[in-house]
């Protein structure tokens, strides 16, 4: 039974990794497209790209807890 509450508090760090992580990208790309709106496309292409790699990273995290858990 501790093994399922430790694979739960870990679940739910990763989570909360993860929404942080996209966050601080959000807050940064919003930023840099307020100072420099004349390349926001490009910010908010590469902004797409590291997001999409934060969630599949914290996905495969995910699936780990969840099979050692």
């Amino acid at each position: 039974m501790e093994h399922f509450s430790l694979a739960a508090i870990g679940l739910g760090l990763i989570v909360l990794g993860i929404g942080m992580g996209i966050g601080k990208i959000g807050q940064g790309a919003m930023e840099a497209m307020a100072r420099q709106p004349e390349i926001s496309s490009k910010i908010q292409t590469a902004m797409i790209i590291v997001a999409a790699l934060i969630e599949g990273a914290g996905l495969f995290a995910l699936v780990l807890t969840w099979l050692l858990g």
